[in-house]
């Protein structure tokens, strides 16, 4: 028997992951701050408020913007602790690791268990069951959601709680550093003489995941957005405070942070490929 399940927050990733539930036999109830967003997702029963999604579900999943998100939609009289009753809840935004430890005692309280399993790959990959889910909490509660996550694709636990949290920031961390170098190499490349679709070629046989964004590096066409520049550098800045918190030594991503911060300032609602447009501008050449 599928389990029904809520999606709060209805983004690009929770619109992604509702529909794939939907289209995989799961009744599905969503929710956004947004309504009109809500209903635009096309699968499953809308509803007003996160607490109403609750109450009527087995497993909630939660993919929202960041920490002061997740806060809102899980605290307040409509929030989803008020509906919480014993449910497996799954959170899914890259937040970082301590609205997660925030979270914790508060969802215990109710007598539901939390797991926090970010996504490793873009809205695409989900919709097609070909994502990797990297799951953090007691091995117990990962498995009692297994069958949900498993719909999205690989679902691998990495650890104790948090640990899924702390590896999606690593992650994109590593996603800004490609994005970046590819972004160089190309605007040298071209620099150099050399045609600019061999280079990517080249580029994506070392890094296969660029080739989802070859309009953008080659013909400066970076919508639809997949992964928008904003929340890189919101990523960036979770990453840097857990990784400065450790001491660990950290200059490449401070600086790939930089550059990402440079370049959202003038395109921060375009997908992560418009980084390029600061090397072409740099070069004086046209990012086509």
């Amino acid at each position: 028997m599928n389990p029904r399940v809520a999606v709060l927050g209805t983004g690009r990733m929770g619109t992604a992951l509702a529909r794939r539930l939907a289209t995989t036999g799961v009744e599905v109830v969503v929710w956004n701050r947004t309504r009109s967003r809500a209903e635009a997702v096309g699968a499953g029963t809308v509803v007003g408020s996160p607490a109403e999604a609750v109450a009527t579900v087995d497993v909630v999943l939660t993919s929202l913007t960041g920490p002061d998100a997740v806060r809102a939609a899980f605290g307040g009289s409509n929030g989803a602790l008020a509906g919480a009753r014993g449910q497996s809840f799954v959170e899914m935004s890259t937040a970082g690791p301590d609205v997660h430890e925030e979270l914790a005692p508060l969802v215990a309280k109710t007598g539901s268990t939390l797991v926090d399993a970010p996504v490793i790959g873009a809205p695409p990959t989900v919709l097609e069951g070909a994502a990797l889910i990297i799951a953090g909490g007691d091995r117990v509660d990962v498995e009692r959601v297994r069958p949900v996550l498993e719909r999205f694709g690989e679902l691998r636990h990495v650890g104790p709680f948090g640990s899924g949290a702390r590896l999606k920031l690593v992650a994109n961390s590593a996603l800004g550093a490609v994005v970046l170098i590819a972004a160089e190499l190309e605007t040298a490349g071209k620099l150099a003489g050399l045609d600019a679709g061999a280079v990517f070629d080249v580029l994506t046989r070392f890094v296969p995941s660029l080739a989802v964004r070859r309009a953008g590096y080659l013909q400066d066409r970076h919508q639809p957005t997949l992964f928008a520049l904003r929340d890189l550098r919101k990523d960036l800045d979770l990453a840097l405070s857990v990784f400065h918190r450790v001491d660990a030594h950290v200059p490449i991503t401070a600086l790939v942070r930089e550059w990402v911060d440079e370049a959202a300032a003038a395109d921060a609602d375009l997908d992560i490929s418009a980084v390029i447009r600061r090397y072409a501008q740099n070069a004086g050449l046209r990012a086509t």
